[in-house]
């Protein structure tokens, strides 16, 4: 833990809003809300200083653990591929298995999968590059 740059883990927890923001809106959003059912109005109507407050609590937690993963050698490469690998395998997985017991779409499950997938990526690079 004494390698751990706590501002690095601030800055990575916020990539997820940069990627999302990109990812959720001109990228995937029109088909994320199809696939969620979540109309405009809905989404409109949601508390989002409760979404985007706690979602930024559960990146730091994400971070903290990614930068524990990486260890004091990590540069932005092995933050990169250990932050992809581990939003496609660890995070994409379990979403997979809750996903085809609640009887999710595919394409559901891509779209979020994917943003995971980037996002643990994003936050991989920071921690990595901002040592």
């Amino acid at each position: 833990m004494e390698s751990v740059n706590w501002l690095a883990v601030l800055g990575a927890a916020a990539t997820g809003f940069v990627v999302g923001g990109i990812w959720y809106g001109p990228v995937f959003g029109k088909a994320w809300m199809a696939a969620t059912g979540i109309t405009e109005e809905q989404a409109k109507s949601a508390n989002l200083v409760k979404v985007y407050g706690l979602t930024y609590v559960l990146n730091v937690i994400a971070a903290t653990s990614l930068v524990m993963l990486l260890g004091p050698e990590r540069t932005w490469q092995t933050g990169l591929l250990y932050g992809a690998i581990t939003g496609a395998t660890f995070v994409s997985t379990a979403l997979g298995i809750t996903y085809l017991f609640e009887s999710r779409s595919l394409k559901h499950f891509l779209i979020n999968a994917g943003y995971q997938t980037l996002n643990f990526a994003a936050m991989g690079v920071v921690l990595g590059a901002w040592r």
